[in-house]
């Protein structure tokens, strides 16, 4: 065996590839999201109210993978800067819904603003994203042990 077949090599590794391309593509939007008053993850959080208002912090969670542990302190930090309100269910106090605030809903104009940037300077043409978005969505499916819908 030659030393490159016995050792793994970092530059090899999936995971590092993923790793560095998420880092840096977080990376690109944070400066244009803090101009807006937004971190990454509460980017992420806003994005799926802007899809679908109303939703619980459950499905919020499932939709983003991130359990209540971390969702509720970026729920309440977007409820304490105005974007969103939380409110307790009438049928079981247990559940909390999320909603857009006008001031949370008149942000996504300029949100998708910050997208275009980052993607025109990427460098990838429209099909490419599409490619890297599918591919990347596969991925995750297979992974996760899901056969993509």
């Amino acid at each position: 065996m030659t030393p490159e077949s016995t050792h793994a090599r970092l530059a090899d590794q999936l995971c590092f590839a993923l790793y560095a391309a998420s880092k840096a593509v977080a990376g690109a939007y944070r400066p244009r999201l803090k101009a807006l008053g937004l971190t990454y993850p509460q980017y992420l959080v806003m994005l799926v109210l802007w899809q679908s208002d109303g939703l619980t912090v459950a499905e919020l969670g499932a939709m983003l993978g991130l359990d209540s542990g971390t969702l509720s302190p970026l729920l309440k930090r977007l409820d304490a800067s105005g974007l969103v309100r939380r409110e307790r269910t009438d049928r079981d106090e247990r559940v909390v819904r999320v909603y857009l605030t006008p001031k949370g809903a008149g942000l996504e104009e300029h949100a998708a603003s910050v997208r275009r940037e980052v993607e025109s300077g990427a460098g990838l043409t429209d099909d490419g994203f599409a490619q890297l978005r599918l591919t990347l969505h596969e991925l995750t499916a297979t992974v996760n042990g899901c056969v993509p819908g």
